[in-house]
């Protein structure tokens, strides 16, 4: 019920150092992970890079836009294909009219949608001794349901866009050096807030969907997490919170494909720029969506498609995690702001145990215990 409780706890040190690297990488070399690793390494390991982080890209896309439509459905009843292309449609907009700043900036309310769950987890009555417990006596299973699950929480929360992202809002925002302590500070207290929601949704969907064994399949059956504290609304409130999720997540999926397309190839190309100015960025992206929303309409369980990109992320990560720190540990890229060799170890740490994580899911699944 909470045998990963553990494992959220690890995750905010680790999220902190990829963050804070993807961070340190992006003041210091003016431009994100991906073009640092076609400015250091090369075309051949930049395209490496490349397929990984567009590949995930696309399957996460395909999730998040389903699950937008889903959410959408359970607001309205409307089947959620009717949804899906008008909604590639509406973030393709908010890009190339550069709107998407102002959506963040409106859904900025959202993370307090998601500690909502906490207020759930207190009123379902969490056994929270045994949270403790879990968290205090790790709980490890040799069988690929709990090996995947693992892996999909990492992939998920350190998911190659996720850091490149962060790497691109600082190299665009060029921060002075002298404000370089401040950047890291602002990457290590939004993991903070993230590895708390997630600690908070895992108790509280063990409060609620774990003690009554049900599985989680649809949206709506994630949405029962939140009924001891909205009742009646739990719905329309996940459906809120999924749909706000989408809306900042998925400009973003497709901007960092596009990014790492151009910066690979050595195209022009910024959100900052006019389509005129950007052809090739801008089609990627839209193209991305494009792909994504197709695949989309499939009809495959938006739960399924989540835990298997989140799978997608934990196998990929680890190859664009190891350019990074390498990079970051490069004097002649860095110079004065590289990493020392407490943050490089921990990155290396990072990549290893995800690394580890994605071998052993695939050994468990070759060779499933007996």
């Amino acid at each position: 019920m909470y045998s990963l409780s553990w494992l959220v706890v690890l995750l905010f040190p680790m999220l902190a150092a990829v963050q804070t690297i993807a961070a340190t990488i992006g003041a210091a070399c003016k431009t994100s992970v991906q073009g640092a690793i076609r400015a250091r390494f090369g075309l051949a390991p930049a395209l490496l890079a490349l397929v990984m982080v567009v590949a995930v890209n696309i399957f996460t896309l395909t999730a998040d836009m389903e699950a937008a439509g889903v959410s959408l459905t359970l607001l309205t009843g409307v089947p959620y294909q009717w949804f899906v292309l008008p909604f590639a449609a509406l973030v393709a907009w908010l890009l190339v009219a550069h709107r998407y700043s102002r959506i963040e900036r409106a859904l900025s309310f959202l993370p307090f949608i998601f500690l909502a769950y906490g207020g759930s987890a207190i009123l379902a009555h969490a056994d929270w001794g045994r949270v403790l417990h879990a968290i205090v006596v790790p709980e490890f299973h040799l069988n690929p349901a709990f090996v995947g699950g693992a892996l999909a929480l990492l992939g998920t929360t350190l998911t190659s866009y996720v850091y490149i992202w962060e790497s691109i809002e600082i190299a665009e925002r060029a921060p002075r050096p002298s404000r370089l302590g401040i950047v890291r500070l602002d990457a290590v207290l939004g993991m903070l807030l993230a590895t708390i929601t997630f600690a908070f949704i895992l108790v509280a969907t063990g409060a609620t969907l774990g003690t009554h064994h049900i599985a989680v399949e649809t949206a709506a059956d994630a949405a029962l997490a939140l009924k001891p504290l909205a009742g009646p609304w739990a719905s329309a409130l996940f459906a809120i919170g999924l749909l706000g999720s989408a809306l900042v997540a998925v400009p973003v999926i497709a901007a960092t494909t596009g990014y790492v397309v151009a910066q690979t190839f050595g195209w022009k190309g910024t959100l900052d720029a006019d389509f005129p100015h950007a052809r090739r960025f801008y089609v990627v992206i839209f193209a991305s969506l494009a792909v994504a929303a197709l695949l989309s309409l499939v009809g495959a369980s938006p739960i399924s498609l989540l835990y298997w990109a989140s799978l997608g992320g934990g196998v990929a990560t680890p190859v664009t995690l190891f350019f990074a720190v390498r990079i970051a540990r490069d004097k002649t890229m860095m110079g004065e702001h590289r990493i020392g060799p407490w943050l490089g170890a921990a990155g290396w740490l990072v990549t290893a145990l995800i690394t580890a994580s994605a071998i052993l899911f695939f050994a468990t699944v070759a060779w499933p215990a007996r």
